[in-house]
């Protein structure tokens, strides 16, 4: 049986890294999606394991990975239940190489851990590219800053509030 998360709360002693989250969505216009951000029973730094804890398919999940490219970065928002080609990247940029970030690198520049890096609410502003397999989803479930938080929106949201450009980054 699924556990069913219950809604964080600002009175709860919410992590700061989702109290910045919950800021960055409705600064975004996405009230209702700073709203229903959840706390999850248990850690959730993959996507199976957080499909699993929503009760959703794992496609269901916005997975994301930070890249550095010659000094710029570029993150990927990606269907959960994709492989993440980044060959097939590096061609549809036109870039010769991607540059995987280490734990350092995307706590700098999301100022959230891996597992829990969510599409928004960084200290600056990250180029974002947005698989377009997460279009055939009503709901889409993205991290909220914390490994054990997430926020439910559609895929329409996540290209406005990431300002993001929609791709095929996956199989």
């Amino acid at each position: 049986m699924t556990a069913k998360p219950s809604p964080l709360r600002q009175t709860d002693g919410v992590h700061p890294n989702v109290e910045g989250v919950v800021s960055a969505l409705r600064a975004a216009g996405a009230d209702a999606a700073a709203e229903a951000v959840r706390e999850l029973p248990d850690s959730a730094r993959t996507a199976a394991l957080a499909a699993a804890q929503l009760g959703v398919e794992v496609g269901a999940i916005a997975n994301s990975l930070l890249f550095d490219s010659a000094g710029t970065q570029i993150f990927f928002i990606y269907r959960g239940s994709n492989v993440f080609y980044t060959a097939k990247v590096e061609r549809l940029l036109g870039i010769p190489a991607l540059k995987r970030a280490d734990p350092d690198f995307v706590r700098q520049h999301t100022g959230q851990p891996i597992g829990g890096v969510a599409p928004l609410g960084h200290p600056e502003p990250i180029g974002t590219l947005v698989d377009i397999a997460l279009a055939g989803y009503d709901v889409v479930w993205a991290a909220a800053g914390h490994p054990a938080a997430v926020f439910p929106t559609t895929y329409d949201e996540l290209l406005r509030i990431t300002v993001g450009t929609a791709a095929e980054v996956g199989d």
